[in-house]
């Protein structure tokens, strides 16, 4: 692929702007994105209205392009392990089973194909009896076929509502039975999930799944009730194939029909429904359009891999759709050519130009990075380090050899082809941002949420910068509301308050929720929606967000401390695989509960005098690595000027994964901290005694 350049130098001239005085004394005045400051953002084009016009558009437009793509399995393989973990206190070894896939290469379908296939489901949906009125959910891998079944559903103003891939029992049956759902969509291997909880979902009559499910528990599922119907994917498009497409035309979607009932992850209670309309979904994706349409262009490929119940990847997908951008499906557990047999990754496979990513991905990158150098000697890390170093400094000549010699091994290993990447969901620290910069591709920032259709800010390529989230999308509008006990105060320089948005791509509620609709410390009467961040305004007019109202904690010297800003740099330690920052208002100084990174610190432990062979449980309780990480991870946060009282004093270790099955991170691997705080009671207990 020769270079694409889109970047246009003075394009968004002072970022943001004000378009008026603050309507009261403690809160700042509203600013909008420079470019579209007159107005805000409706849809990307007159006659593009609702999600459905978007297919449509994409078919007329785009045709025969490649519009989406997916690899078949053609094994999985399996490999027989050792591992070594606590029971009861006692360390036990227990042989463990690996599955590694085995691919085909990319298959495609083009934009015309996109249509028909979505008609063929949307008839199929008809004629099984499936009404406007209803919901259908979708319980499924991020896919062809979760887009398809969503186009579906929404060309003929069904709601969808979405569950996690990862769900048990307990978030499958919330998000089945409150809205009352009369179908779902899933996948063969999540039929056994589903089996288990269909006589506790009385409003579900159909089911509909892809892949190769055991005869026999499609029968078991048939017979839960008389009322239920299953059908496979392929039988329901053959259905529909049959029906005229005339039928569709009294269902078309309206702006206002609600499109979506997008569930949250759930990270401070039980899952919120968020209600999406067509009409935020369009709002969100020409916003996108007017900000970034310029480097999304028909050269650039998308690798797909996030949860689509996510909003960040769904509004993604659907932007790419519009602007005629291959997408190429991935997965988690099939990325790098370490997780597969017999066949490249999906990163060397698709080589994508364009990725979205959130702070854990590119984490894991960088650590990746890290051990790969690690793991080839002295000589390979002291050229790396020294390439690195060139780079960085812009050092004539020598940066550019050192780029396409050194580092362009790097870029390999993702396909050799990303240009541009944006990271989204959470903070990402400034250390992990800046070394995969030089490394590998420039990470831009964005801010969103499920109520803004997943967009709020977004830092264009134009503008880059570090610790900033960018300017106001062009369909949302934002203001600072102080938060005096922390002293976030909008007439501080810069100015600083908890950011509120407004606009025609964020949400007017919860689902079924009006205890929270009427809350006016979530939405206020004139229209505004309070996010619960801690935003800043900077001199080029992006926004950059220093903390979180709730994870604020005062401690003992009557100073807060924000908690996710603490974890999103501390994260950026080498021996660090998760972490949640803890503390207490009677507290001096907070403590954090650390997952290490495995091979980075046992690679560290190499150079001292702590044996590196022992187990994972083994060198989590030994005092001396536990000092070593705690050391490192503070020298981080020295580095980043943190204050004394944002040093930790102590670190807790353990060998076991927070999962959202253990119930320690959510679907989104969003933490769980107070369900961590419990976990890990006793231990804190014990920190805080000893300091």
């Amino acid at each position: 692929m020769p270079a694409v350049h889109t970047v246009k130098p003075g394009y968004f001239g002072k970022g943001s702007v004000e378009i008026g005085p603050a309507e009261s004394p403690n809160e700042s005045p509203i600013r909008r994105t420079a470019i579209t400051s007159d107005r805000l953002i409706m849809q990307p084009f007159e006659g593009i209205d609702t999600v459905y016009d978007v297919v449509e558009y994409a078919a007329r437009t785009h045709g025969t392009r490649r519009a989406l793509g997916w690899r078949d399995i053609v094994e999985v393989h399996e490999e027989e392990k050792e591992v070594k973990k606590i029971v009861d206190g006692k360390e036990v070894t227990e042989k463990k089973k690996w599955k590694y896939f085995e691919l085909s290469d990319y298959k495609y379908i083009n934009f015309i194909e996109l249509k028909e296939a979505v008609s063929e489901i949307a008839r199929g949906l008809l004629e099984i009896g499936v009404t406007s009125d209803d919901v259908f959910n979708i319980f499924a891998q991020t896919s062809v076929n979760w887009q398809l079944m969503a186009n579906a559903c929404g060309s003929i103003s069904t709601t969808i509502a979405t569950a996690y891939d990862t769900l048990g029992e307990a978030g499958l049956t919330h998000s089945l039975n409150e809205p009352e759902c009369v179908g779902l969509f899933t996948n063969a291997e999540l039929l056994p999930t589903l089996y288990k909880v269909l006589a506790n979902t009385p409003s579900i009559k159909f089911v509909v799944y892809d892949g190769e499910p055991p005869k026999t528990l499609v029968s078991d599922i048939n017979a839960v009730r008389e009322s239920i119907r299953v059908f496979s994917l392929n039988e329901l498009r053959a259905l529909g194939k049959t029906k005229p497409i005339e039928h569709l035309n009294d269902r078309r979607p309206k702006p206002e029909t609600m499109a979506c009932i997008m569930y949250t992850s759930g990270s401070t209670g039980p899952p919120k429904g968020v209600c999406i309309t067509h009409a935020n979904l369009v709002a969100s994706i020409g916003a996108v359009y007017a900000l970034l349409g310029h480097h999304l262009t028909y050269d650039d490929t998308y690798l797909a891999y996030l949860p689509l119940a996510h909003v960040l990847e769904y509004i993604v997908e659907l932007i790419m759709i519009f602007v005629g951008m291959t997408s190429g499906y991935g997965r988690v557990k099939t990325l790098t050519d370490a997780s597969v047999r017999k066949c490249k990754g999906d990163l060397a496979a698709f080589q994508p130009s364009i990725m979205v990513g959130v702070p854990a991905v590119w984490e894991t990158i960088r650590k990746g990075i890290v051990a790969k150098v690690n793991a080839g000697g002295t000589l390979r890390k002291s050229v790396f380090n020294g390439a690195m170093s060139l780079k960085r400094n812009h050092v004539p000549v020598l940066a550019q050899v050192a780029d396409s010699v050194v580092l362009k091994g790097v870029r390999a290993a993702t396909g050799g082809r990303l240009r541009i990447t944006l990271s989204g969901g959470a903070a990402i620290s400034h250390e992990t941002q800046r070394f995969l910069d030089t490394a590998l591709v420039t990470i831009l920032q964005g801010y969103g949420m499920t109520e803004s259709c997943g967009m709020c800010a977004i830092l264009p390529p134009e503008l880059m910068r570090y610790n900033s989230v960018g300017l106001p999308v062009p369909s949302v509008e934002i203001k600072l509301l102080d938060v005096k006990d922390a002293g976030y105060i909008s007439s501080n320089n810069p100015p600083q308050g908890e950011v509120c948005i407004r606009g025609p791509s964020v949400t007017k509620g919860y689902y079924k929720r009006p205890d929270l609709n009427n809350d006016e410390t979530i939405f206020t009467k004139d229209g505004w929606m309070r996010t619960g961040d801690v935003g800043q305004w900077n001199e080029d007019g992006t926004l950059s967000l220093i903390d979180r109202v709730k994870n604020l904690v005062k401690l003992q010297g009557g100073e807060y401390i924000a908690l996710e800003r603490l974890e999103s740099t501390y994260k950026a330690c080498n021996y660090v695989g998760n972490m949640c920052v803890h503390a207490t208002a009677d507290a001096k100084q907070p403590i954090a509960i650390i997952i290490p990174h495995e091979v980075n610190l046992r690679h560290a432990l190499q150079s001292t005098n702590i044996d590196s062979s022992k187990s994972l449980p083994d060198l989590c309780h030994d005092p001396k690595v536990a000092e070593l990480v705690l050391k490192e991870c503070n020298a981080v946060g020295k580095k980043n000027g943190f204050k004394p009282m944002e040093i930790l004093q102590a670190v807790i270790l353990t060998p076991e994964e927070w999962t959202p099955e253990n119930g320690l991170v959510t679907a989104a691997q969003k933490i769980q901290r107070n369900k961590i705080a419990k976990e890990f009671a006793k231990e804190i207990e014990q920190v805080y005694k000893e300091q």
